[in-house]
């Protein structure tokens, strides 16, 4: 690295341990006792107990509908009985791994050495026994009197208030514009599900072939079943520490080399500039500049799957193929299977281990640079990771490096 690059402030920061509760489809379990547990498994991974930590930060806070959070600040801190110097918690975040970035900007700029990261679900539990609920605004209200407001009062006349609609015409866009395919965009969906086969906390383990992903009931045109991320319970938790206090922790840690949270375009969800791309390729442009690094050195990719056109979305925005060529690199699975040039989403992803909300990205980056990915280690000591998390509006990414 150039010494104008080795002084950039978030390579001040390191991720010293990551953690995880149970994750089934409906644990029904109290949702905070899975975010504690979370955290604790976390904090012992570093190495560090709970008079370490004097940071917090999470996404999205205590709010949201049907199970969408599971713990907030004031949970967490009071449940640890945790004495903090900085914390933050809030729904309006560059996508998910922002709660991430965030802690890494405060330790760098030492406001504190230990942040305790996570987010929690409970979605599984949270929508019982039947199919899955709306979590969208205005999705299965049942006021007479609600009032949308916003972009979602053009969308809820034409019954349109969930994101897997807006997602399949920002798909619909790409196959027009580049000719891709369902059989492409399915490559990712199948080799989720293989992925997933290998992960002791995989929701849906069962063989899944390409036949049986077009076979699939149509949600959104092109989206079918298998495009949709799978509701869940679970926690997920890391440690974002201060660079100087690596003698203190258990294990050598990640090394944060760049993270990116960027929009250039409209924030919207219908009046981006580029529906065909998502603010993926604002982020992926700004965090290139932040490294010498290329995308040529990332050993394993771990990117949001809310939907599978938006792992897309990523893949073109991160520089791994040109904008447009997704669906030829996706052709046939073998780039990204778990022996694969690209690695991709190799603890299942959000399509079959469940929708964890971006944190699941970043604890397999971690795992998998740690090498403790069992039977789905990335192969030949990988030493380059990327976790992204975020679809529509919003985008966030961190690089992440182990041994360099």
């Amino acid at each position: 690295m150039s010494e104008a690059t080795d002084l950039i402030g978030e390579r001040r920061a390191v991720i010293s341990g990551v953690g995880q509760s149970d994750i089934g489809r409906r644990l029904f379990r109290d949702p905070l006792e899975l975010t504690i547990d979370a955290c604790l498994a976390a904090i012992e991974d570093a190495g560090l107990t709970t008079a370490d930590i004097d940071g917090l930060s999470t996404y999205p806070g205590a709010t949201g509908p049907n199970g969408f959070s599971g713990g907030g600040i004031t949970d967490v801190h009071d449940a640890l009985r945790l004495n903090v110097n900085w914390f933050t918690g809030g729904l309006e975040y560059p996508g998910q791994l922002g709660a991430v970035i965030n802690a890494c900007l405060a330790v760098s700029a030492g406001l504190c050495k230990h942040v305790l990261v996570w987010r929690s679900v409970y979605e599984g539990s949270a929508q019982g026994s039947g199919g899955r609920a709306a979590v969208m605004p205005g999705g299965g209200s049942t006021t007479t009197s609600f009032k949308a407001s916003g972009f979602m009062q053009w969308l809820l006349p034409f019954s349109a208030p969930s994101a897997a609609t807006w997602i399949a015409m920002y798909a619909q866009r790409h196959f027009h514009e580049y000719g891709t395919t369902r059989e492409q965009l399915g490559q990712i969906a199948v080799n989720s599900r293989k992925n997933a086969a290998l992960n002791p906390k995989g929701i849906y383990r069962d063989p899944m072939s390409l036949d049986d992903y077009l076979a699939a009931r149509m949600i959104s045109t092109p989206l079918c079943l298998y495009d949709c991320d799978v509701p869940c319970d679970g926690g997920t938790a890391v440690i974002v520490s201060r660079v100087d206090t690596i003698p203190d922790l258990r294990k050598p840690p990640i090394k944060v080399e760049a993270v990116a949270a960027a929009t250039h375009g409209r924030p919207s969800w219908d009046q981006y500039d580029d529906l065909a791309s998502m603010p993926a390729q604002d982020a992926g442009k700004e965090l290139w500049k932040r490294t010498d690094l290329k995308p040529s050195d990332v050993d394993c990719a771990q990117m949001y799957d809310g939907f599978s056109f938006i792992t897309v979305a990523w893949l073109e925005g991160m520089g791994f193929c040109k904008k447009g060529e997704a669906g030829p690199f996706l052709e046939g699975g073998q780039r990204i299977a778990l022996d694969g040039e690209l690695p991709l989403n190799t603890n299942g992803g959000q399509l079959s281990s469940g929708r964890l909300h971006g944190f699941g990205f970043i604890h397999e980056a971690c795992v998998q640079l740690w090498g403790e990915g069992g039977d789905r280690q990335v192969p030949n000591n990988p030493e380059v990771a990327v976790a992204c998390s975020g679809g529509g509006p919003m985008a966030s990414t961190l690089l992440l490096t182990q041994g360099r």
